[in-house]
């Protein structure tokens, strides 16, 4: 009996390990055939691009400062852009996310109605966002923090209701059984339990918005890449490769501010 029931282990850690290999084959297989479809094997037009990108790059070297102060405005809009965009997405997401938590929402009906919504605002890219807000609200920053908060009300309101989804259930039953109301329930058995999460996606998202803004620049939602924009219709690519560079060193700094504030807030 004690051999027949190890052989069924063995049997069935057998087949556990052939579905194992054959999903990371048929991965491995979308992958590459993704690869061959959108021409990364093509080597000879890699090969017909050398010459292009040499030229590019002796364009692009040695980088140009010397319009420097008139970046700092730019850039600063940028960081006001991403931090703005932050608080909007937040102040959204957060109840949005509430209402799409199965513990925490109302009923099935508004559940999937939210969700619906959450995905519907994820699909559209904040570039889209901007070059439709640019023509609503006009040129300038305002179109850019509105295009990066509505996307990520989409992601942050998702992050938001999975973390809440997976709460201990037992604080939750505590308190509707002291008779709490949904609201107290919320503030004294759900945000304390998710509160860490939630920090670390919105300062996540908050760097991610920085890097992001500079794109919006580009359709003309404010920014650092309004100047970018600018030195690439001027073909001036050693502006192109200082602006670049400006852009890494903010982003490094708002990393490094990003890694200090979940460091100090855990």
């Amino acid at each position: 009996m004690a051999s027949v029931s190890f052989d069924a282990i063995l049997a069935d850690e057998r087949r556990s390990a052939l579905r194992g290999a054959g999903l990371v084959a048929l991965i491995a297989l979308a992958c590459i055939v993704s690869l061959w479809v959108t021409g990364f094997f093509d080597a000879a037009r890699f090969a017909d691009a050398g010459p292009a990108i040499s030229q590019l790059a002796s364009e692009m070297v040695p980088p140009d400062f010397g319009r420097w102060r008139m970046w700092l405005r730019p850039l600063a809009d940028t960081l006001a852009m991403s931090i703005a965009g932050t608080v909007l997405a937040v102040v959204f997401s957060l109840p949005l996310a509430l209402l799409a938590a199965p513990n925490t929402g109302p009923g099935s009906v508004v559940r999937v109605g939210v969700r619906t919504l959450l995905a519907f605002l994820r699909s559209v890219p904040e570039i889209i966002l901007g070059v439709l807000f640019v023509a609503a609200v006009g040129f300038g920053a305002l179109p850019g923090v509105l295009a990066l908060g509505l996307h990520s009300v989409g992601m942050v309101g998702k992050f938001y209701a999975e973390a809440i989804e997976h709460v201990d259930p037992k604080p939750l039953e505590a308190a509707r059984a002291a008779g709490a109301t949904p609201m107290q329930v919320i503030l004294h058995a759900v945000l304390p339990q998710v509160l860490p999460q939630l920090t670390d996606v919105t300062i996540y998202r908050w760097e991610y918005h920085f890097r992001a803004s500079a794109v919006l620049g580009i359709v003309g939602a404010g920014g650092i890449g309004f100047e970018l924009m600018a030195a690439l219709r001027l073909l001036a690519y050693d502006q192109v490769s200082a602006i670049l560079l400006s852009i890494l060193a903010c982003v490094v700094v708002v990393d490094a501010i990003g890694a200090f504030l979940r460091k100090s807030l855990k």
